[in-house]
């Protein structure tokens, strides 16, 4: 007899603070920093929590590749959505005007992008709920509970600053993602 685990149950440790609650194919997941509700595969995966650990049993054949997949895809989103909601998630993004002086506003949850090649008409992003963002110099910096948010958040704002008409090998203006969206704890 052979020692080796179970290959169809992953065990996450769980923060103290942070929940886990499975109403039908809902996943409810809530921290001392918010909550995130997510869709989840259900008829798939079995979702038992017990004494500061949750336990992931799939319910498929695990001899095959794409169950395990599917097992290990959703150990790390729980993984990812335990630190998130204790630690929070940063995402630095760098201003880059070369040609005319760009001007980054954050109003409300929306990111205000003035002068952008010496456009007349602002280009703006919507942060989504969860994030919000502050200035720091030529760094936008993005903050919240929710990876998945503040990372879309951030593609947003790159895609908003996208040029249009030029040559990007010459004009290279834009805001970039330098730093991806992680743990405030990891680098």
């Amino acid at each position: 007899m052979s020692s080796e685990p179970d290959r169809g149950q992953e065990t996450i440790d769980v923060p103290k603070g942070v929940t886990f609650t499975l109403t039908g194919r809902r996943l409810h997941a809530k921290g001392p920093l918010g909550a995130v509700d997510r869709p989840f595969p259900s008829d798939a995966l079995e979702l038992k929590t017990a004494s500061g650990q949750v336990t992931i049993t799939l319910r498929l054949p695990s001899h095959r590749k794409r169950s395990q997949a599917l097992l290990k895809t959703w150990a790390a989103h729980l993984k990812n959505l335990a630190g998130s909601l204790t630690l929070g998630v940063e995402a630095r993004l760098k201003v880059v005007a070369a040609h005319f002086p760009m001007k980054v506003q954050v109003k409300e949850n929306h990111i205000l992008i003035e002068n952008f090649l010496g456009e007349k008409h602002p280009r703006s992003s919507d942060l989504l709920p969860g994030t919000s963002a502050r200035v720091d110099g030529d760094y936008l910096i993005l903050t919240g509970y929710d990876v998945e948010q503040v990372g879309q958040s951030a593609a947003n704002i790159e895609r908003a600053s996208r040029i249009r008409e030029y040559d990007p090998r010459v004009f290279q203006d834009g805001i970039y993602l330098v730093d991806r969206a992680h743990l405030k704890g990891a680098s």
